[in-house]
């Protein structure tokens, strides 16, 4: 006896036709994700700069024009500090400025340094050799992203930022 229903399934055609409808899909929206992501990053650089000029600025101003010592980068602008910039992990009527980051933080970029640090008067040339996230001349109180010669996608350096 033959019921007269059949199987019915997809050919291999079909399903052929259907991966390569995928693939195109793929290869069209895996780029412009890693743009995405890479452009979050460069957001979270400048954020992260901002952040750190506005502490080194903030910390100046407190200060009477004295900018954090690039020795002592860190603490000075983590924890509390007195009028002749030393630190200390709480508040007491001497040490009544500050903090004014929580934490320093690491480089969202990739670059020669990935992890959080700070850098005294070398420059950005001589930073490169070394592995901080961040280059620091205490003299300015300027800072830059420590990433060499990495630039973004519109080809401008991070060190410019």
């Amino acid at each position: 006896m033959h019921s007269g229903s059949r199987k019915r399934g997809f050919s291999l055609v079909e399903l052929v036709i259907v991966v390569v409808i995928i693939g195109v899909i793929a290869a069209i929206a895996v780029p412009r994700i890693s743009r995405g992501a890479r452009g979050a990053n460069e957001s979270a650089l400048r954020a992260d700069l901002a952040a750190l000029r506005n502490a080194i600025d903030l910390y100046s101003a407190e200060h009477v024009g004295t900018f954090p010592v690039a020795t002592t980068f860190a603490a000075q602008l983590t924890t509390f500090t007195n009028d002749a910039g030393g630190t200390n992990a709480t508040k007491t009527a001497a040490f009544k400025y500050g903090p004014y980051l929580r934490v320093v933080p690491g480089l969202p970029v990739a670059g020669v340094g990935a992890a959080a640090g700070a850098l005294g008067d070398s420059g950005v040339a001589a930073a490169a050799a070394l592995t901080v996230g961040w280059v620091y001349t205490a003299a300015s109180g300027t800072i830059v992203a420590n990433t060499g010669t990495a630039a973004d996608e519109d080809g401008t350096a991070y060190t410019t930022y």
